[in-house]
């Protein structure tokens, strides 16, 4: 996808009309899993059909040969950052929503998820920023306005 059409998405992230916003997350969405054709796609919903059958050491094998074999490829390293939150693994899951956010700095479910991450280490600070990002680019994402309420509360 090209620059141009990344900048009128994430405007459209912005626009008031909830379609517009959910026409651009669900484009942006599709361009990060099909980043790597065909064949990337299969192998990120091979990893899903083995999480959803319980097999999480299949997935996690089946994403780590993803992002050893196609390091650029900034969806393989956030759905393994799910992975490894669902295992609570959250330092793991940090490293992954970390390299996500280098290669695709405006990914907005890896900010999300850093954010989840700082949360549920207890790093209430760190959290708020994560989500605040978030919401630069979405900022009608009222999960990460709840979210940021609830650091806040923690803090006091």
């Amino acid at each position: 996808m090209d620059e141009i059409t990344i900048g009128t998405l994430l405007d459209a992230l912005k626009h008031p009309s909830e379609t517009t916003r959910e026409q651009a997350t669900q484009s942006l969405w599709q361009s990060w899993f099909g980043q790597k054709g065909d064949w990337g796609l299969t192998m990120l919903n091979q990893s899903q059909s083995a999480i959803e059958s319980g097999d999480l050491d299949r997935a996690e094998i089946i994403l780590s040969d993803l992002v050893r074999s196609q390091p650029d490829f900034a969806e393989a390293w956030n759905r393994r950052a799910v992975l490894h939150y669902v295992q609570e693994n959250y330092a793991a899951a940090l490293v992954d929503c970390n390299q996500t956010i280098n290669l695709v700095p405006y990914h907005f479910g890896a900010l999300h998820g850093l954010g989840l991450c700082h949360l549920a280490l207890e790093n209430y600070r760190e959290a708020i920023q994560s989500f605040r990002r978030a919401l630069e680019i979405q900022p009608y994402a009222m999960v990460n306005q709840k979210l940021i309420l609830e650091c806040t509360v923690h803090l006091s």
